[in-house]
């Protein structure tokens, strides 16, 4: 079974959610309405906490986990994502925050204690190193990742519109999965 609990989480889905049956979603996670989850993604809340909200897409062979409490970090890190977020495939999300309406490009990584503020891109490829902010209203690119413009009006009304674009793209799987 792909949706699964661990250690007596279960996970929590909003309304309309949409998650591929060759995902892995395990353990403390809760995620938003309307969101969706697709092929070969692997969300992983079995040692912490992981809240994913509303309209977000996590695409394609992305892993998205914690950092455990521990020794070396004695309240470790949830991984929390905001709503409108898109999710590039084989995107690594590990013990972060992401504000709402995030572009995080395909093959990126955002690590431990790291924040993104509302309204971001991060370029596909991209490095965001433990504990870095990302100011909200610009591209970051690059390993390490560093701001390179400040967002477009164009760009920002991107957002919404992925997020959308999602939302309909999962409704129609949805569709999909009931008639068979």
């Amino acid at each position: 079974m792909h949706i699964r609990s661990y250690q007596g989480k279960q996970p929590i889905l909003g309304k309309a959610v949409f998650v591929d049956p060759t995902a892995v979603v395990l353990g403390d996670v809760e995620i938003g309405d309307d969101s969706s989850v697709w092929p070969l993604t692997v969300i992983r809340g079995d040692m912490h906490r992981i809240r994913i909200g509303r309209c977000t897409s996590i695409q394609d062979g992305s892993v998205l986990h914690i950092t455990h409490a521990g020794p070396f970090n004695p309240d470790g890190f949830p991984l929390v994502i905001g709503d409108e977020v898109t999710v590039g495939h084989q995107v690594t999300l590990h013990g972060c925050t992401i504000g709402n309406r995030v572009l995080v490009g395909m093959g990126s990584m955002v690590m431990d204690g790291a924040v993104v503020e509302d309204e971001v891109v991060i370029g596909a490829g991209s490095l965001v190193p433990p504990g870095k902010r990302l100011e909200s209203g610009y591209l970051y690119v690059g390993r390490p990742a560093k701001q390179v413009r400040p967002l477009t009006e164009k760009e920002m009304a991107f957002f919404s519109y992925s997020a959308n674009n999602y939302r309909q793209l999962k409704d129609l799987h949805l569709q999909e999965e009931w008639s068979q």
